[in-house]
This record gives structure tokens, sequence and C-alpha cells, in this order.
């Protein structure tokens, strides 16, 4: 389905909702189309590029429209390299802690990096006659409607207009150096870097100013960490925490936990993600639940935008071992080592320790 690999994990059919398996995530540091992560609130929509139109408003009477051929003509194109991050990645480790009804269980993989190509937001809002400094938030809205908002509407978000005038924040007709696919938001969407994927708002045709975030149900309701005892089905605007820039996370990827151990050591590897422009710094793997740490490699920047990959060879001195994996970043924060500590009625921003057991067989005499 969406043309994406066969073992891809699918969650839900309608909306579809899927990620890929982490073996197949470990593949590359760039992720190819058919194995990149796919989060949606509702249909997906099929937009004739030659029809799509881009309408800028500043909610005081303003307004232009952009067809996707203005844009690529009036614009200097750029190139970004983001991974987008779901708020929900590794919820699985939170279901684990207590139920989460209702929710996807993701696991770690619920994550992707490309390299997208399109306009600079900033370049099109100053076309706009948007200034620099100016306080505001600008909302971005989708044609998808979803049916988890009561009424039922159309997908949509905000960010602070200093983000929106950020040289990486852009709207993408490319990824990974072809158009961009539908399923993942073609033919144009918001791509801001740092941020939760829920923020790169998909097939986006409305751009708004706003002196405050956005009304949607997704931005005032849905993305928002509750307190643990809260109910999510009573929560109303404005309650808990709205949710931004992606917290420091890291998590394995290889080997796979199925697969017996031969032999007293194994490179084992993974990701490493800071959002907004926070830098991984460390990442570091123990075998005695944070007793002692090994220093793990951190495979070479592609810049402030993108994860790091990591490995580390670790030793397997019994028949079962369980690893875990942490990462700091560079203002030396690091992540909390239990999902128990994080738990919260719709399971976002689990960014606990990364945990793995492997198996070898045991030594024979």
């Amino acid at each position: 389905m969406w043309n994406k690999r066969a073992d891809t994990v699918v969650h839900e059919t309608e909306p579809y909702n899927a990620e890929p398996t982490p073996t197949a995530l470990a593949e590359g540091f760039l992720t190819d189309e058919d194995v990149f992560y796919s989060r949606n609130h509702g249909p997906i929509p099929d937009i004739d590029p030659a029809g799509w139109r881009l309408t800028v408003a500043d909610g005081h009477g303003m307004s232009r429209s952009f067809s996707l051929v203005e844009l690529r003509e009036e614009f200097d194109e750029i190139s970004v390299v983001a991974t987008l991050q779901c708020a929900g990645n590794r919820r699985a480790g939170l279901m684990a802690v207590r139920e989460i009804p209702g929710e996807d269980p993701w696991t770690q993989c619920a994550t992707s990096t490309a390299r997208w190509n399109g306009v600079a937001l900033a370049d099109l809002l100053r076309s706009c006659g948007v200034e620099e400094n100016t306080p505001g938030h600008v909302e971005f809205v989708g044609p998808d409607v979803s049916d988890l908002a009561t009424p039922p509407q159309r997908y949509g978000s905000s960010i602070e207009l200093t983000k929106a005038m950020s040289a990486e924040t852009l709207l993408a007709w490319g990824m990974n150096g072809q158009p961009l696919p539908r399923v993942h938001g073609g033919p144009v969407r918001v791509v801001v870097p740092g941020y939760i994927g829920a923020r790169s708002v998909k097939w986006v045709d409305e751009i708004t100013l706003r002196d405050s975030p956005s009304d949607n149900w997704f931005q005032r309701v849905a993305y928002r960490v509750l307190p643990s005892d809260a109910d999510p089905d009573s929560a109303g605007p404005g309650d808990g925490i709205s949710l931004s820039s992606v917290a420091l996370n890291c998590d394995f990827l290889h080997p796979d936990p199925t697969t017996t151990i031969h032999g007293d050591e194994v490179r084992v590897g993974g990701y490493a993600f800071a959002g907004d422009d926070r830098a991984v710094s460390r990442v570091q793997v123990s075998t005695d639940d944070g007793a002692t740490w090994i220093e793990a490699e951190l495979a070479e920047s592609q810049g402030r935008w993108a994860w790091r990959h990591w490995s580390a060879v670790v030793p397997l001195d019994a028949p079962e071992v369980e690893l875990c994996v942490r990462a700091w970043d560079g203002a030396a924060a690091t992540q909390p080592a239990s999902a128990a500590e994080l738990w919260n009625p719709k399971g976002y921003v689990n960014n606990s320790w990364g945990r793995l057991t492997l198996h070898r067989p045991p030594a024979t005499t």
C-alpha cells in the first residue's frame, strides 16, 4: 500500500498510519520513500499539482494566491536535510507501563530523514509584506478532513512567526531528489525542522498570519501533553503543554532482537536526534542498566536539523543481556531512565532510555 515495503508495519489503513521496521530504517542516513513513516489524521487527498493553489492571508484582508509553477519561478529553490519525528514516536514503551486506549503503538521508527527541496517560507512571507521580528503565529491548513475532531475539520496547525521566518522552514515540493509523493504531502507540504511532525502540515493550501496560535483542534487540543491523571476525552482547548520542539531522543535500530548473537561481543547501532537547533553531542550504551557506560561512535553530522547515527561494540557476558542507550545534547541535557517517569494519557514524548534485549547461546564446555 502507498508504495511501501512489504515489511512495513501498518497500524491503520484509514487513516493510513505506518512505520518501517528498525532494520529498514537503519539502511541509510536518508530514508527512502518506501521506508519513510506515514502519519495521517484523515483520508489522503488526491491533488492535481497543476490545479493546486496556495492562499496566503494576513487575517486583516490581505490575500495572495500562488500556483506551484509560480512558487518555482518567483522564489529561489532551497534544500534542507531534516529529520521528522512523530510526537507519538516510541509510544509502545509508554503503553508497556500503562494502557493508552485509542492510540497507535508506534515503536522507535516513527521518525525518518529526507532531503527536502522547495521554497523558504520566509521568502514567501516577505513577498506578502511580512516583516522580520514581527510577533505572532503562522497557521497552516490542509485539505484532509479528520473525524478525530468534533465536529470533523480540516487538519491544521501553527508555529511561531519567528520559526516561520527561520531559514530552515520551507514549503517542500521535493523529497530526496524526486517530486514529493502524495502519501508524504505532495504536491506541497510544510517542513518545520526540529519541531514535531504534526507541525509540518501536508498538502498545505492555506497559510494565515495570526496574533495567536491556531484554533484548529489539532493545535489547541490534540497535540498537548496532559498530566498523568487527566482524562483525554474531557480535555479542553489549551489544557496541558503544547508540543513544538522535539525532545532529545535516542534508540536502537540494530541488531534485530530476534536474532541469536554468536560471540562474546556485538556491534549495535541506532539514531539520536535533538530537536530544534540542539546538537547531539554524545551517545552512551550500557549493559548494566546505567551503572557503567560505553561511549558510542557518532557518524559524521549531516546538518543541524538531522539525526546522528551511532554505533558501539558491547560485550555479551550472559545468555540474555539488556542494553540501554542515552544521548546528550550540546547543553549537557540527557534522557530520563524510565518510561514510567514520562507516562501521559496520550502517549507523547517518550524520550526515555532506549532498550534492547539480546540473546546468545550459553557457552559450551
